[in-house]
Formats: C-alpha cells, structure tokens, sequence
C-alpha cells in the first residue's frame, strides 16, 4: 500500500483545493449570480454531456485498465497501445455525435415544456462530451503508467478556476448568460489539453497509427472486452445521471438546480475514496496479470477498510451538523437535506466495498457483470418512474441509493463465489459500531441541550473526534490510517 498511500495522498490534496473551488463556484457564486433555474441548465449539460462521454468512449476505460500491463514497454512505444485505443473512442465519437445530431427532435420533444431552456443550447452538450470523453482516454492512460498527480490537477483545479473566472465575467457583466454557457461548455478543453501537453512533455505522445502492434488475436480479445465494458460502464453512469435527467423532465430545471447542488455537497465526502481508487485499481490488473491472489485479498481488505472511515468520518461531520450548513443556503433548497442523506447512504456502501468493480471488471469472468449492470439501470429507471412524482428530488435519492446497494451486494456475493475474495474484517464492524455510538451521541446533544449555533457545531466536531477517529487511531483499528498518521507525526516533529 506504499504507493497507494503516497499517491492518494497528492492526489486528495489536489482533489479537497479542487473541491474548495468548487464551493466557492456553486455553493456561493452559482447562488448569488445565478437562478436556480439557471444554475439547473448548467448541471444538466455537463450531466447530458458526460453521459455523451461514456457513451462515446465504447468500453475503453477498463480495457486500458485491464490490458495495458501486457503491453507496457517503453522502448517500443507500449505497442501504440494508444493510438489503438484512441481510434476506437473517435469512432464512438463520431457515432455519438450523429446520434445526437439525429435525435434532436425527440429530446426537444421531452424537455421541451418544463426544461425549454435545455433544447436552446442543446449543442453545447457536444464541446463537453467531446472533451470529456477525451481527458477520460488520456487520464486512464496517465493512470495505468502511475501518473496522476496532473491529472487530478487538471480536472479539479484547472476546470474550475475556468469556471471562476467566468463567473466573475458574468457577474461584472462582461458576458451574458448566453456567452457564459457557451464558455463554460468549451473550458472542458482544458483539462485535456493540458494532458496532451504532458503526454508530450514525457515522451508517451504517440498518435502514429504505424506504431500499433497487437496482433489480430489480442484486438479482437480488446474489443470483446471493451464491447461487454461498455454496457457495465454506462450502467454506473446511468444511476449518476438518469436521476438529473429525469428531475429535469418531471419536475423542471428548478428541482435540477437543487438537486444537482446538492448530489455535489456530496461529492465532497468521497475525495478521499477516490484517490486511493485511482491509485490501487491499477494494481488489481497488475495482480491478475501475476496471478498474486494472496496479495489481491489483502489489497482489497485495505481498500475497503481505508474508504469505510474515510467516508464516515466526513459524512459524521455533515450530517450532525446538517441544519446549520443547509440554513446558508436559498429556502428552496431545504428538501435536499434528505436528498443528501440517502445518497450517501447508498455512497458509503458503494465505498466500503471499495474495488469489487475493478476485481470482477479485470477477471475473466467480466462477462458476467452485464446482468448485474442491466439489472442496475432497470431498478434505476423503474424507481425514478415511481419515486421522483411521489416524493420529488428525495425520490431521486432514494432510488439511487437502493440501485447502488442491490448493484453492490450482487458484485460482491459473485466475486466472493468466484474467487474467494471478500473484503470483510472484523475491526471494520467495530468502526461501523463507533460510527453509530457518534451518530446517536450527536443527535442526542443537539436535541437536549439547545446550544448555540457556532457552540453546537464546535461539540459536534469534538463528538466526532472523540468517539469515533480517537478509538480508531488508539486501538488501532486500521493499520493503514495509524500507520500514515504516525508517518505525519514523525515528519512534523523532526
């Protein structure tokens, strides 16, 4: 875990500045410049516009995952392992792009009378797919070569600062909300580019056709993987969007603009699962690849173990102090309190089993995983048809959370059948335990007490460190976090 360690650790630095950022952006600028109507167009275009990129990207992300290790040779240009990949998205790029042009009428059709302003910048979807789909190529790229840092860098960091700077130019009317849509659909060409330009700057800039050589056999074996892929990553991908889009043809791009506020609230609280995902999935292929089944185990036990405190360490802190965070935000947006709570309900499971995905999307019974994954998007879509006219935004959410946790429950039964690998130890139940004691401890002082605002949240933080990260680090009950926080502590004293 090592790298791991090193590697997540710049990588969530830059992702919680990026996510800094990003509040500033649209948990102040977006509601003090824009309406809530306007703030919803926004989200939805960057929704429909990174569903556009995993459409386009035909299943190559976990092909590069997956396959990479087997080419990986420097001298030889990895084979031209990129063009080969490349080639392949562009044509899904081109398909998209065509469906997309074709189907026009029908999406104007849908949205036309309760999201009237979507149809009118219907094409700004295409500049953030395209880039998209793209930055998703390259960063994997970057990625299996254990390069990251800028990759992060760029998305978190670079895109956003983008959008600064032209919230700023909106608001000192040196743009109108027009122009402003249309230069924040063309800022998603940054981080790209500045990928490019550090693809040339280590010399893996290859985009030569005539450096492929993968024979016959292994390009159709990639594209067999890619094709079933492509099903498994758009169902991931449908339960992070088809929410947005079906609140935007139900109940308007008002209901968007809370909702979609809120699902990136939310996000904050898996930064840190991220980082140590985008660094150790690479190392599951490495470990098929080897057949270390042993050291696979044990790097999915870590895994799970890390992202089950570093996910309800956040969410502790949000949630008992939920009321005062929401109260800086318009009335309208009160309804995405339980908006919140059951997206990371179905978030946390999702985190605690950790790299099940990569493990069973890497093994040679990935195949298997496109019944897990059409079940996904039918439980999705069937739910939402219910839940969100019934319950509005928090329908949403609920659904969501339970397509995320019947998705993840099945994974995990199949590749413990299969393979033998679970990613369960006892001391995880005991943090769950402390978990629950803090949660209930919490809720307790702020019912009976009535302290202050400012005073309840300073109790609050004091709760949670206590009696939840305190056990943890004395007892010991993840090596891993005792281990770096003792790796910290050295550092500061010497």
């Amino acid at each position: 875990m090592g790298i791991v360690q090193k590697d997540a650790f710049r990588t969530m630095l830059i992702s919680y500045v990026g996510i800094a950022l990003g509040y500033v952006n649209k948990g102040l600028l977006f509601l003090i410049i824009l309406s809530t109507e306007q703030i919803g167009l926004i989200n939805l275009l960057v929704t429909v516009g990174t569903l556009f990129a995993q459409f386009a990207n035909l299943g190559t992300v976990y092909s590069t995952w997956k396959f990479f290790p087997y080419f990986k040779n420097e001298e030889n240009k990895h084979h031209g392992f990129l063009p080969f990949i490349l080639r392949i998205v562009w044509i899904g790029i081109f398909l998209c792009t065509l469906t997309f042009v074709l189907f026009r009428p029908e999406v104007q059709a849908l949205y036309g009378e309760r999201s009237s302003a979507f149809t009118d910048y219907y094409f700004m979807v295409l500049p953030i797919g395209i880039s998209t789909v793209l930055y998703l190529v390259v960063e994997i790229y970057l990625r299996a070569l254990y390069k990251n840092t800028l990759a992060v860098f760029a998305l978190e960091i670079g895109l956003r600062v983008a959008l600064t700077i032209l919230l700023a130019l909106l608001f000192f009317k040196v743009i109108d909300f027009h122009w402003f849509v249309i230069l924040q659909s063309f800022s998603y060409l940054i981080p790209v580019t500045i990928l490019a330009v550090y693809l040339i700057k280590l010399g893996e800039f290859n985009v030569s056709w005539k450096t492929v050589d993968i024979s016959n056999r292994f390009r159709k074996i990639i594209r067999n993987f890619s094709a079933f892929n492509y099903i498994n990553t758009l169902g991931i991908v449908f339960v992070h969007s088809l929410d947005v889009m079906m609140i935007a043809y139900y109940l308007g791009l008002e209901a968007t603009g809370v909702y979609t506020t809120v699902v990136f609230l939310a996000s904050a609280l898996q930064v840190p699962y991220k980082s140590v995902l985008r660094v150790s999935s690479p190392l599951v292929a490495d470990h098929w690849k080897r057949r270390e089944m042993d050291k696979m185990q044990q790097l999915y036990t870590k895994v799970s173990s890390v992202a089950l405190i570093i996910g309800l360490a956040p969410f502790l802190v949000i949630w008992l102090n939920i009321d005062f965070l929401f109260s800086f935000l318009k009335p309208e947006f009160l309804p995405g309190v339980w908006v919140f709570f059951f997206l990371m309900m179905g978030r946390l499971l999702d985190m605690y089993f950790g790299i099940n995905g990569s493990i069973f999307v890497t093994s040679k019974k990935y195949k298997y995983d496109i019944v897990f994954t059409l079940l996904l998007i039918g439980i999705v879509y069937g739910l939402n048809t219910v839940f969100i006219p019934k319950w509005g935004i928090a329908g949403a959410a609920i659904s969501t959370s339970l397509s995320l946790i019947v998705y993840n429950v099945g994974r995990l039964i199949f590749v413990w059948k299969a393979y033998n690998l679970q990613p369960f130890a006892w001391s995880q139940f005991k943090v769950i335990g402390l978990a629950l004691v803090t949660l209930f401890a919490g809720m307790w002082v702020s019912d009976t007490l009535n302290l202050g605002t400012w005073i309840d949240v300073f109790v609050q933080l004091l709760i949670v460190g206590i009696l939840f990260i305190l056990p943890i680090l004395i007892f010991r009950l993840d090596p891993e976090i005792s281990n770096y926080v003792t790796k910290l502590k050295r550092r500061f004293v010497s």
